[in-house]
């Protein structure tokens, strides 16, 4: 026969208060809020199968962990303040930017949120302050600068830090929230914090996010074709125009002709979208009864947003003068060097071509750095002049000399290529021109006597390169 205690309540010895009391179907455990009860075993169950455990209203728990949500806090914040693991937030920025701190010394799977209270973080930026650990692996704070926007972090371990798991934003998921531009384009590489695009053709800038505040103006450089030189004793063609703004926030060496930060020259990066990037072709060098009747080319510009940099000017052979343009192009005997830093631009993006010899010897065309060098002499004791320089500059994480002029043919001595590309002069009886240098914007060669090697060369095509703080 099976034994059976039977009792609707239990009671304390030394006070008759309930320890167990059954009334209808509830049994109530315990006699007070201050009495816990502990149940010591290797394994315990509460509820049924399918049933449920529930806390009673303004009860709490510890020890079974998260399950990967947050409890919102309803009440909005104002001002800065420090998150708490677990906790979502509301954060109104209508009077002001608020910065929220993250947890100090977390572990990993703590959790917080944040939210835009009322579509006010465009205006006034919410920042998420890493307090010492990284932010989706970088040591930077994190931004939040889209109306209506959330994010929800977990923190994973050192390496990575707090890792953005959720974003979301009712006008635009895509477009949250980091402080930094995010773009592709061209041959990318990086230096240090910065990420650089080069382009040695044409192709388009790729923004997905547009990044904040300084971090929104790129550094570029934007160089021009070099103009074509000039055959029979013919100027150098003149370097394409050189324009760069470096952004002091990515640190290099820039070239004398950094224009920050004058407004005219930044390209600010306003919103996510293409930016068409044009690169420039070197001129065609000049040849006796060639196209146009021989006369070398200019140039073709390269732009980039609103910069364009103008093509270098032609090397002049039987022209008035060598042809305007980023930098101008060597004069041929007896005749002017073309103006450079055509159209004006401040800093100037080139320099004017040399004035060719009272006999047979072309000047040098004109270089971002210097003036094209003059001829001088005639034959057979003609000294062709030297290009002009170019200028050095280090965007793409070395110092490259860029922009150099071309030099002058001559019945004697050549004129030599200016450094940063420029084509070395031709000179009689057998020694050719040279070209201006691919993807440097240098000026062509210009050619020699009519007995000898007479095609001027053409000039090196331009490049564009920029670059941003991506970390």
């Amino acid at each position: 026969m099976t034994s059976k205690i039977k009792v609707d309540n239990i009671n304390k010895v030394s006070d008759d208060s309930n320890i167990i009391k059954k009334c209808g179907t509830t049994t109530t455990i315990g006699s007070g809020a201050s009495n816990p009860i502990v149940v010591d075993g290797s394994a315990v169950t509460l509820g049924r199968c399918g049933g449920t455990v529930a806390l009673a209203s303004g009860a709490t728990q510890s020890g079974f962990g998260r399950t990967g949500t947050v409890d919102w806090i309803t009440t909005k914040k104002t001002s800065d303040f420090t998150a708490a693991n677990g906790e979502g937030y509301f954060v109104d920025t209508g009077s002001g930017a608020v910065t929220v701190t993250l947890p100090g010394s977390p572990s990993p799977t703590n959790i917080v949120s944040v939210s835009d209270y009322n579509g006010t973080a465009g205006t006034n930026t919410i920042t998420i302050a890493r307090n010492g650990s990284n932010i989706n692996g970088d040591a930077s704070n994190f931004q939040i600068n889209k109306e209506d926007s959330a994010i929800t972090f977990v923190y994973v371990d050192a390496t990575v830090g707090w890792t953005s798991v959720q974003t979301s934003n009712t006008e635009d998921a895509t477009r949250i929230v980091t402080p930094f531009i995010i773009a592709t384009g061209g041959t990318e590489t990086d230096s240090g914090d910065c990420r650089i695009h080069t382009f040695t053709g044409p192709g388009t800038f790729c923004v997905t996010n547009e990044g904040t505040g300084c971090n929104q103006i790129v550094s570029h450089m934007v160089i021009a074709g070099g103009g074509g030189g000039g055959h029979d004793d013919g100027g150098g063609g003149g370097a394409g125009g050189f324009r760069e703004v470096k952004n002091p926030v990515t640190p290099y060496t820039a070239s004398p002709l950094d224009g920050y930060p004058s407004a005219p020259n930044r390209v600010t990066i306003s919103s996510p979208g293409g930016i068409p990037i044009t690169v420039g072709a070197g001129g065609a060098g000049g040849i006796p009864g060639g196209a146009n009747c021989g006369v070398a080319q200019t140039g073709s510009n390269s732009i980039f947003s609103t910069v364009t940099s103008a093509g270098g000017g032609f090397g002049d052979r039987g022209q008035p003068s060598g042809g305007p343009g980023g930098s101008g192009g060597g004069g041929d005997a007896q005749s002017s060097g073309g103006t450079g830093n055509t159209p004006p631009v401040s800093p100037a993006q080139g320099n004017n071509g040399g004035t060719g010899g009272t006999g047979n010897a072309g000047a040098g065309g004109g270089g971002a750095g210097a003036t094209g060098g003059n001829g001088s002499g005639s034959a057979p004791g003609a000294s062709g002049g030297p290009g002009g320089a170019g200028v050095t500059t280090s965007i793409n994480a070395s110092p490259v000399t860029r922009a150099g002029g071309g030099g002058g043919g001559a019945y004697g001595s050549r004129g030599s290529g200016g450094s940063g590309g420029g084509g070395c002069g031709a000179t009689y009886p057998n020694t050719q021109a040279t070209a201006g240098s691919t993807n440097t914007g240098g000026g062509g060669g210009g050619g020699a006597t009519s007995t000898g090697p007479r095609d001027g060369k053409n000039g090196g095509s331009g490049i564009v390169i920029i670059r941003y703080k991506f970390r």
